[in-house]
């Protein structure tokens, strides 16, 4: 009789990408889109945040060609393709820019800062750009 080697698969993770930046001008907002994407690659629970100015990366109608630079509306939309299905808007971060949920784009849940402190605590690792 031999033995066989078991290999037990590790526990998922949750991991908490909180995203303040505005989508363009600056590399964040694209980081962190990267960092989500790759450990949902990896099978990781995997939240999804948009605070402050990170809510204009869930504008609809986005086109980055004018500066040259890939529309990171278009990449937001195929999260759920990834695994990705915890995505959040912050309300109060669009009631101070004026901004609807007929504005956004498909598949956001609005979210207070009571439940996002209540994600930050359950998460195991949490990476705020």
């Amino acid at each position: 009789m031999t033995d066989k080697l078991t290999t037990a698969r590790p526990a998922k993770s949750s991991i908490t990408f909180i995203s303040r930046s505005a989508p363009y001008g600056r590399n964040r907002a694209n980081l962190c889109l990267d960092m989500a994407l790759a450990c949902a690659v990896f099978e990781q629970n995997v939240n999804y945040v948009f605070l402050d100015d990170g809510v204009y990366q869930l504008l609809k109608g986005q086109d980055g060609a004018a500066i040259q630079s890939k529309t990171l509306g278009n990449a937001l939309e195929t999260l759920a393709l990834y695994g990705i299905e915890s995505v959040y808007a912050d309300q109060q971060s669009l009631k101070a820019r004026s901004i609807d949920m007929a504005d956004l784009l498909p598949g956001m849940q609005l979210i207070d800062n009571g439940a996002i402190s209540k994600l930050i605590d359950s998460s195991d690792t949490v990476f705020n750009l």
